[in-house]
């Protein structure tokens, strides 16, 4: 009984073995916490006096259990939660302790060898100065130079990757002339030429725009006058354009804008005889054979001049709507020759450059070509 008692008088400490040990009085020396302490610091549960001391932080009965003793033991040591032991209780708990040396609690890590900080310094190094692996080339071609067809197909506009994919597969898509049906072959965009069903894909950074040019609108890129001319259309471009043939100021109609230089030269050249087809608005009534007038050639003052077709497109009383082809492209050619024949043209409208119509495009829209019609347009002109 005098044992238990004594225990329990001690239990502040938290020790067991008696105040007058040796062992005691060496640690007390030392300055170390003994072990039931260092537990109690680390987190460690079992302890009855922090239990009690917990229970007694939250406002639960302070007085009347039989583990009083214990709860003065642990506010003795500095607070259930382990805190720093900087208090009178804390000092009176430790005689002999140092105040002002450094102290293991919660939260505070063991220092970590030096030798442990130069093996992580050396693996970081290490992992970091490795050479750079070279994964193999698998798929054929690889060492050539350029790009794959289908990603140059595809970035021209033939659709996805896959769908020119397919288009490989069917047979479909020529390079240089020759039919190409294995995937994975590559081609230089800026040398080799590549066809799709026969047509010529632009595959460099070409533009290709068509204009429905206003009445009152002067064909050419910039005017020193100050007045409305075609560069006010494209103004926002970042590649410079240039317009394909020309349009008297007062005629309306389609006009091809491109930075293509031997597309644009081809297609004014009348060695390959580009049609342009015209809509005329003139007086009536018209001759029988006026379309005969004009296929056979009307004499001008810088020679004849023939249409590849006519047609009378409506008729409401003396007013006619003609249609006249033709593939010749000199200045005013049109209105030269009708009114040669003796009927004045009141209003003009080019209606198709080549195979490329005008089609329901409002007046003054710029519209980017479709890659069939840049293909139809180079076939045209044998490119």
């Amino acid at each position: 009984m005098r044992s238990s008692g004594r225990n329990d008088r001690d239990g502040g400490r938290g020790n067991h073995r008696g105040a007058g040990n040796k062992r005691d009085d060496k640690q007390q020396r030392s300055g170390r916490p003994r072990p039931e302490e260092r537990r109690y610091d680390v987190g460690g549960s079992g302890g009855s006096g922090g239990s009690a001391d917990r229970r007694d932080e939250r406002g639960g009965p302070k007085s009347g259990g039989p583990k009083s003793g214990g709860s003065r033991g642990a506010a003795a040591r500095g607070g259930a939660k382990g805190g720093p032991r900087t208090g009178a209780a804390g000092k009176a708990s430790r005689p002999g302790a140092k105040s002002d040396g450094p102290q293991r609690g919660r939260g505070q890590a063991p220092a970590r060898p030096r030798e442990y900080d130069a093996q992580i310094e050396e693996r970081n190094r290490a992992r970091h100065n490795k050479p750079a692996v070279k994964t193999p080339k698998t798929f054929p071609g690889a060492e050539q130079e350029g790009e794959r067809l289908q990603k140059v197909l595809a970035r021209a506009g033939m659709g996805s990757r896959r769908a020119c994919e397919e288009l490989i597969d069917q047979a479909r898509v020529e390079v240089n002339g020759k039919i190409v049906t294995e995937q994975g072959v590559r081609v230089d965009p800026e040398k080799d030429e590549i066809k799709v069903d026969g047509l010529t894909v632009a595959t460099q950074s070409y533009l290709f725009f068509a204009l429905n040019k206003p009445a009152g609108v002067v064909s050419t890129m910039e005017d020193p006058d100050g007045r409305q001319c075609l560069g006010d259309y494209v103004t926002n471009r970042e590649t410079r354009l240039f317009h394909v043939g020309r349009l008297d100021t007062e005629t309306e109609g389609i006009i091809l804008l491109t930075n293509h230089g031997e597309l644009a030269h081809r297609l004014t050249h009348p060695r390959y005889g580009v049609k342009k087809t015209y809509l005329a608005a003139i007086q009536g009534p018209l001759p029988r054979d006026l379309g005969k007038q004009l296929k056979d050639g009307i004499q001008l003052e810088d020679g004849y001049a023939r249409a590849d077709h006519f047609r009378v497109v409506e008729n409401t009383g003396k007013n006619y709507l003609v249609e006249v082809s033709l593939h010749e492209g000199r200045k005013h050619i049109v209105r030269r020759m009708l009114a040669e024949a003796g009927f004045p043209v009141d209003k003009l409208v080019r209606t198709a450059f080549g195979p490329i119509a005008l089609g329901d495009q409002k007046s003054g829209w710029l519209r980017r070509m479709t890659n069939t019609e840049v293909g139809m347009l180079m076939r045209e002109v044998e490119l």
